[in-house]
């Protein structure tokens, strides 16, 4: 059949051809040809969608030509809805950034009477701009400040953020100072700084959409799930994770495509502004110890070793090879995640190592105020205090005391998770996704971790959509997430002052944990069950797999037995490749 008869059109007129006659496509088609008889339609085949659709006329119909739209493409229908979703969390902000006078003819923002709390507009980057002495124009790490402490005694005080996070909130203060300086419409100092994060923020998030829409596969629309999020409207300005999410969708989409080396950068990159992408890591090295079949590479392929440098030349030698040696490894998974990991340590490094030389303790003041960080008002072990008044693994504590067993529980249980989880990864009959393994990681890492900030809810939004595109019970999810944030911002407003009692708000948090719970229980489930999982239809296997979609388990399994897959009776390594894999 040609492409003009899969295009289903007449050659002339509107009249059907006769038997033998061709079909004249109105528009080039799709290079992947998804647009015929692959594309994921939801208006057609979910129920929720199907419903929403008839604000705009309906379902698409059957004779629709899908994917010649010249202009309002997915990926521009995703940032229209993008956009108008970031102006909405932008507008619930805004109360936060309003000015009134100071009673001695100056402007103030107007945040009396916990207006932050009482109007749900709190976000962490307007104190923070005086807190981390950005007003002051200080250079982060650098500047550091006496605070005094609950107990009464003093404390030297450096920027709390991860490098890249830090540096973020010194160039938004430099940009904000320049259009202060600009005869432009002005306004308090943190004002203009709030909207030049925002900006960057909103930015960051569109990235995010941008890069999950192509990690989707044929499943574009599922990003619409991402632009339209409630968590979108609620955290995207609280803090500076929208730049994390932006790394890790880009990294995983770099290893999506095959490239390796770029994953890790963009990975590491992520891990110098939040810790989470870092994460990713691991489900991948998982996975390609799954797939590959561990044969030695031969030297010849690796050109010259780093053993047999014994001169200048050699070193040069060996450095001119090294492009064609990193080929060689990404052929294989396990080079493949060598590479990703390698590059991600180096990134990481190269982005710390100056200001850790340089101010040593300032850099390290995010890892001691880790350390040191008691149970969150959102971490589980706050719930279970606040249910039954337990104090806690350590007991009471004074101000910088470390609660040194609370630390070593929360690390012990999110290896316990990741092994368990790596387990599941090796034994189940079909290799996971890449997207699954990840969303199960990240969620151990926040449900096990003494600290949940509400926005880290924002960094399971793409991985969820990408593990487990069910609209309805997504959308469920992130709206009782977003919704936990009235009970914690009137918690905050204390009681005195007609808040909420701490049960109520811990309460809501209980919830929230339990819905991500029940969503690692689904997605283990589609694991266990890959005939279920909707991504995985149509001679689908992994769209973010890279190397690995497609890729069979070895024929001569090197994991020892109580490893390897646990396929079904009469089945081989063989039997078990992916539907749609054509073997040569």
């Amino acid at each position: 059949m040609t492409d003009q008869q899969l295009a289903g059109q007449p050659a002339s007129g509107g009249s059907r051809p006769d038997r033998g006659e061709q079909y004249v496509a109105p528009a080039p088609l799709a290079p992947d040809l998804c647009s015929i008889d692959a594309r994921d339609l939801p208006s057609r085949n979910d129920s929720l969608t199907a419903q929403a659709s008839t604000v705009i006329g309906g379902p698409v119909g059957e004779h629709a030509l899908i994917g010649r739209v010249r202009f309002w493409t997915p990926l521009r229908v995703l940032f229209a809805f993008t956009v108008f979703f970031l102006a909405l969390g932008w507008a619930t902000k805004a109360p936060c950034i309003q000015q009134t006078g100071d009673g001695a003819g100056g402007l103030t923002l107007d945040w009396h009477n916990g207006r932050q709390y009482v109007a749900m507009c709190y976000s962490d980057t307007v104190p923070l701009y005086g807190a981390e002495r950005l007003n002051e124009g200080a250079f982060p790490y650098k500047k550091h400040w006496v605070e005094s402490t609950p107990d009464g005694g003093t404390e030297t005080r450096y920027m709390e953020y991860p490098v890249l996070s830090g540096l973020y909130q010194y160039v938004a203060m430099q940009i904000g100072n320049v259009w202060n300086n600009l005869p432009l419409p002005g306004a308090l100092s943190v004002v203009v700084y709030f909207n030049v994060v925002a900006l960057g923020l909103a930015m960051g998030w569109l990235i995010t959409v941008w890069a999950s829409s192509r990690l989707a596969g044929r499943r574009v629309w599922d990003a619409a799930l991402i632009a339209v999020s409630p968590l979108v409207i609620v955290h995207a300005f609280t803090n500076f994770d929208a730049l994390a999410t932006a790394f890790a969708a880009t990294g995983l989409l770099a290893w999506a495509r095959r490239r390796p080396v770029l994953a890790g950068v963009l990975l590491g990159l992520g891990g110098a502004a939040k810790l989470y992408p870092l994460l990713l890591l691991g489900p991948i090295l998982v996975l390609c110890l799954r797939a590959d079949p561990l044969r030695r590479i031969l030297a010849a392929h690796t050109g010259l070793r780093l053993r047999d440098i014994d001169s200048v030349a050699a070193a040069r030698t060996w450095l001119r090879q090294t492009p064609e040696r990193t080929n060689v490894f990404a052929q294989r998974p396990l080079g493949s995640a060598a590479l990703a990991i390698a590059a991600a340590a180096l990134t990481w490094i190269a982005v710390n190592l100056p200001i850790a030389v340089l101010y040593p303790e300032g850099w390290r003041e995010f890892f001691r105020l880790n350390t040191t960080r008691h149970a969150d008002p959102d971490s589980i072990y706050n719930v279970i205090t606040s249910f039954t008044g337990w104090s806690g693994f350590d007991g009471p504590l004074g101000h910088g005391e470390p609660p040194t067993v609370l630390n070593t529980v929360s690390l012990l249980l999110f290896l316990l998770a990741c092994a368990g989880i790596g387990y599941l990864a090796l034994t189940a009959s079909r290799r996971p996704r890449v997207a699954q393994l990840c969303f199960l990681v990240v969620a151990a890492f926040l449900l096990t971790n003494k600290v949940w900030s509400p926005q880290y809810s924002l960094w399971l939004v793409p991985l969820a959509v990408l593990a487990f595109p069910h609209r309805r019970i997504l959308l469920a999810w992130m709206t009782v997430d977003a919704l936990v944030w009235v009970p914690r911002m009137y918690y905050y407003l204390g009681e005195d002052n007609k808040g909420l009692p701490v049960q109520w708000f811990t309460g809501t948090v209980l919830l929230r944990d339990l819905t991500v719970l029940a969503l690692c229980a689904m997605i283990i489930y589609q694991i266990l069950r890959p005939e279920s999982d909707l991504v995985r239809r149509d001679y689908v296997d992994d769209p973010a797999g890279g190397i690995l979609d497609r890729a069979p388990d070895p024929l001569l399994p090197w994991l020892p037995s109580w490893l390897r897959p646990r396929h079904t009776a009469g089945t081989t390594a063989r039997d078990a490749a992916p539907s749609g894999y054509i073997r040569k």
